[in-house]
Formats: structure tokens, sequence, C-alpha cells
């Protein structure tokens, strides 16, 4: 009963703080500038990591593909289909959204959380700024942006990984393009971005929730920054459940 009770008063004090977060920024100049530094230090130097990761994640949904679905009733192109499925639905915007909240989450709450300590917050607040909305906002667009890019270019190395995987089980490469391209969806695609979407508003608004609201020293630093991580991982999970219900 107390969980609960702590749950709701958590949950309503995040929103008003994106309430506060959410209102016109006081100097647009200020604000895109903000924007393109978070989109440099969240999204352009989470690349190498999403690309490395997509390359693996991708040759080993194939070679599960084909250990699993090796029958002669099945034809060649069945893995390439299936892998393109499995990636584009789930593997992509889910398990790239995870990574990303574990890079990017603790990195929002230990900065703006760094800031609160040092009461860099407060000073901006007796100087009148709307510290929630110079601080916070930045990064939810910054996420917003650029996030469904990387699940774009997730996709599309996954897809390569896969060809290496499945020409290292003996597939060829003619059958797993071929399976890749057999009944192509758009809405696969509109999917895979609308739930990366919602993820990277999790993602960016909890790790901003946790950092914005902290007290204590360095070492709670540390703890909010956990508890960014955790709670928009079991975000994540249950937004995919629900989407998936929804689209689909």
């Amino acid at each position: 009963m107390l969980l609960l009770k702590n749950f709701f008063i958590e949950f309503g004090s995040y929103l008003l703080l994106m309430k506060e977060a959410f209102r016109k920024p006081q100097n647009m100049h200020i604000f895109k500038r903000q924007m393109l530094h978070e989109i440099d230090a969240l999204g352009v130097n989470s690349i190498p990591i999403v690309c490395v990761i997509s390359v693996f994640v991708g040759a080993a949904v194939v070679i599960q593909m084909i250990l699993n679905l090796q029958n002669p009733i099945y034809p060649s192109w069945i893995y390439g289909y299936a892998s393109r499925k499995a990636l584009i639905l789930e593997f992509a915007p889910t398990v790239i959204s995870l990574i990303l909240a574990g890079k990017c989450a603790s990195m929002i709450a230990s900065e703006i959380g760094s800031q609160r300590i040092s009461e860099q917050i407060d000073a901006m607040e007796v100087m009148g700024v709307n510290t929630a909305n110079y601080l916070i906002l930045p990064k939810i667009f910054a996420c917003l942006v650029f996030f469904p890019l990387l699940i774009v270019l997730s996709i599309f190395i996954g897809l390569i990984g896969g060809g290496f995987g499945g020409m290292l089980s003996g597939l060829s490469a003619f059958h797993y393009i071929e399976g890749i391209r057999l009944e192509f969806a758009t809405y696969d695609i509109v999917y895979a971005i609308s739930k990366t979407a919602v993820n990277a508003i999790l993602i960016s608004s909890i790790a901003a929730y946790r950092g914005y609201t902290m007290t204590g020293g360095s070492v709670e630093v540390g703890i909010q920054s956990t508890k960014a991580v955790v709670q928009s991982s079991v975000a994540i999970m249950v937004i995919n459940l629900l989407m998936t219900n929804l689209f689909f």
C-alpha cells in the first residue's frame, strides 16, 4: 500500500514538472542552440554503440531463425523475411531503446543532478529562469528528433549484420535479400518509429525528473542515475506491450 502511495506521489510530481518543462521557451535562439548541443551529446555520440550492437543482434537473429526454422517445407527466403520482421518490429525499437536508456538516461540524470546539488539550478531560478524548461525541454526534443533516426540506422545495420550471419550459416545472399524485399510493409517502419518516439520521451523525461528532484550529495547522483535507467527501462517494456496491442 505504501509503495502504491509513493508511486502516485512521484507520478504526480513528474506530471507537474513536465507541465513546467513543456512551456514555450523564453528565448527560442537559446533553446535551438541547447537542442543542437543535446542532439550531439545524446544522439550523435550514441551512433557507434548502436551500430556495433545492431550488427551482432542482426547476425544473431538470422542465425537463430536458420537454426529454428530449418525444415525442407520452408522456402529459403523465409529466413530473410522473418528476420526483417523481427528486427523492425521488436529488436531495433525495443533493444536499442533499452541500450539508449542505459547510456542517455544515466547521463541526463547525473548532469541535471550535479547541477542541482551544486546549486546551479537555484542560482538560475533566482535570476527568473524557468529551469525546468531551460534544462529539460531541449533534452526531450533532442531525443525525440534523433532517436528515431538511430532506430532506422539500427534496422539498416542489423539487416547487413544478418546477411553476414546468414552467410556464416550457409544461407545464400540471394535468398536472404529476396526474403528482405518480399512483401515489405511501410506500416512496420511507422510502428517502429512511433514506438521509438514514445520511448525517447520516456527516457529523457524520467531521467530529467530523477535528476531535477534530486536531494543530497554526490552519492545520491549515482543512486538517482541508477533509478533513472531502471525506471525508464521498465516504462519502455510496459509501453512496448501496450503499443503492440494498440497497433496490431
